[in-house]
């Protein structure tokens, strides 16, 4: 079990990389401790799996440390890492027995067959392949050849990290559940240090006690599930994370606050002079659906809206309304009365959030 740090860390695939648009992996310095269970968060192409390849070793970075305990690992081979790490789809041996595919790794590590017998059972246990264990892996189903990967990576006592690379892509819908809550369960039973990639926020948040969301080769936050759904760091995060995503509309700075369309919004005092001293004009608001105030009469500090539209969703609706020209998410509870044709919005200071070129500026203003 290991601590990862990837230290002033970046990677360009160009030989000669002249702006941050060549960089696949943006410089940065990052830290997953000793028996963490992480995920790193984001859409295709945002740099996730180059990131697992660096730790892996199967890719060098262009610039940049990955230290392990505080040891440079740069030039390390994969196989001397001891890092385990499981693909989007299943790395098997389908000529043997799920039992050997199992043991494969032990027995090259020249362990007692008693102690590999030992292992083996406990892990198949865990992930349910008992009944397996004397069938020949070729004829497996998808999902049976993912947990026999996933088993491999996690019967080796001397592994440093784990490192599963969207693994429940080939699942079943009604299994990945399942085996996501095994995962974190196998996670607090061995305290081994587990990073987990993924474009899917429940996965993310299912697994991982701490995620990290990456966008544009950078990590643009790293925090706790609520911490990414409360306050979202940048725009990007509040926009992926929540279904819907966070309402982020463009303003401009006036007095007193922001505004856009001829809507005023007020703002904090020490926000506004924040705003005052930055010169650039890309400026937002961002606010939650769940967050988001309705009424069905004019109540002071609310603006009216035009109802578009009303998707319910059996415990609460979804809906669809027109501000001054922007198209806003808002959720009403079931017990709520459904307003018809308009509504009334109010925008709660503690969850209106205020971004400039698309970071969260709150922290930076107190």
């Amino acid at each position: 079990m290991a601590e990862i740090h990837l230290k002033s860390l970046a990677h360009s695939y160009s030989a000669q990389p002249r702006s941050a648009a060549d960089y696949a992996i943006r410089e940065m310095d990052h830290i997953w401790h000793q028996g963490g269970a992480y995920a790193l968060l984001g859409p295709s192409g945002c740099g996730k799996s180059t990131l697992l390849n660096i730790i892996s070793g199967l890719l060098s970075p262009s610039e940049g440390e990955v230290l392990f305990d505080g040891q440079r690992v740069n030039e390390i081979p994969p196989e001397e890492r001891n890092i385990a790490q499981v693909f989007q789809f299943p790395v098997v041996y389908d000529s043997m027995t799920v039992y050997d595919n199992l043991a494969f790794p032990l027995r090259n590590m020249k362990l007692h067959e008693s102690k590999i017998r030992s292992k083996v059972l406990e892990i198949a246990e865990i992930l349910e392949l008992q009944p397996l264990l004397d069938k020949k892996a070729k004829n497996l189903t998808a999902d049976e050849k993912q947990k026999v990967s996933m088993g491999r990576g996690l019967v080796r006592d001397d592994v440093s990290a784990i490192l599963f690379d969207e693994p429940l892509t080939v699942i079943d819908p009604h299994l990945k559940w399942k085996l996501r809550r095994k995962l974190k369960q196998i996670h607090e039973q061995f305290n081994i240090t587990m990073v987990y990639v993924t474009h899917d926020q429940l996965e993310a948040a299912t697994f991982a006690d701490k995620i990290a969301v990456m966008y544009g080769g950078q990590i643009v936050q790293f925090g706790t599930p609520r911490e990414l759904f409360e306050a979202p760091n940048h725009t990007f995060v509040g926009y992926f994370i929540g279904s819907p995503g966070m309402n982020i509309l463009d303003v401009k700075s006036c007095q007193g606050g922001v505004e856009f369309n001829g809507v005023q919004v007020p703002l904090d005092a020490e926000l506004c002079q924040f705003l005052d001293e930055v010169p650039s004009n890309n400026i937002k608001i961002g606010i939650r659906p769940e967050f988001i105030h309705i009424s069905n009469e004019t109540i002071k500090g609310s603006y009216e809206c035009a109802v578009i539209h009303i998707e319910d969703l059996g415990t609460y609706k979804i809906l669809t309304l027109d501000l001054a020209g922007n198209l806003i998410k808002a959720r009403l509870d079931e017990d709520q009365q459904v307003p018809e044709g308009r509504a009334y919005v109010s925008f709660p200071k503690q969850w209106l959030k205020l971004y400039v070129d698309e970071f969260l500026v709150e922290e930076a203003a107190q």
